[in-house]
C-alpha cells in the first residue's frame, strides 16, 4: 500500500507542478488527511507511516525543483502551516509558536516539521497552487483567484484529491488587454 501511495503522490505533484507552471521559489500548500488515505473518516486515525510514504513520494521532487511546501495542520492548530523558515522570512510571514504532533496538527504536518531543514509554523500564506488530499479545505491558503486543476488521477490511497492553481486577477474592462502567459 505504501509504495502505491508514494507513486500516486509523486505523479500528482508532478502533474500539478507542470499544469500550474510552477517555478523555483513558488509554494504549494498541502492539506492531507492520512486517515482518509487509509480509508477512514478524516480526523479519526492519523497515520504517521502513511504520511512518511506520501512525503517520500513527492518531497524530493519538490526540493529538486526548488518549490517550497506549506503543510497545513489540522483544525486543532487552526489550520496553521509548516513552512521552511527561509520562505517565512523572505515573505515576511509571522511565525507562531507550536510544534505539530500526529493528534494535534496531523501526521502530514508533523512529518513536514521533522523533514524540513528549518521548519517554522505560520498562520497564513498565499500559495501559488494547492493539493487537498481527503477534504481538508485548503482554499483559505491560496492566492485570491484559484482555478481548479483536474489531474489524471483523483485519489491517493482511498482519499479524493482536489487541486488548484492560481492566477493574477483580471482588472480593467472591455478595453483591457491581458497576458496569456499569466492565465
Amino acid at each position: 500500500m505504501y509504495n502505491e501511495i508514494k507513486s500516486q503522490a509523486l505523479n500528482a505533484f508532478k502533474e500539478l507542478v507542470e499544469t500550474a507552471k510552477l517555478k523555483k521559489g513558488d509554494i504549494i500548500v498541502l492539506g492531507c488527511s492520512t486517515s482518509e488515505i487509509c480509508g477512514k473518516k478524516i480526523g479519526t486515525d492519523s497515520q504517521f507511516d502513511c504520511a512518511g510514504a506520501l512525503y517520500e513520494g513527492f518531497y524530493p521532487y519538490l526540493k529538486e525543483k526548488g518549490i517550497y511546501l506549506a503543510a497545513q495542520c489540522c483544525e486543532h492548530l487552526g489550520r496553521a502551516l509548516v513552512v521552511e523558515e527561509e520562505y517565512a522570512l523572505k515573505h515576511n510571514l509571522e511565525i507562531v509558536n507550536v510544534i505539530p504532533q500526529p493528534k494535534a496538527g496531523g501526521s502530514s504536518a508533523t512529518t513536514a516539521y521533522k523533514l524540513f531543514d528549518r521548519p517554522v509554523v505560520v498562520e497564513e500564506i498565499n500559495a501559488d497552487a494547492g493539493i487537498d488530499i481527503g477534504g481538508t479545505l485548503i482554499g483559505m491558503h491560496l492566492k485570491k483567484v484559484a482555478v481548479p486543476v483536474r489531474l489524471s488521477i483523483n485519489k491517493i490511497g482511498e482519499a479524493n484529491i482536489l487541486c488548484a492553481r492560481t492566477r493574477p486577477k483580471f482588472v480593467g474592462g472591455e478595453r483591457a488587454v491581458y497576458n496569456a502567459d499569466l492565465m
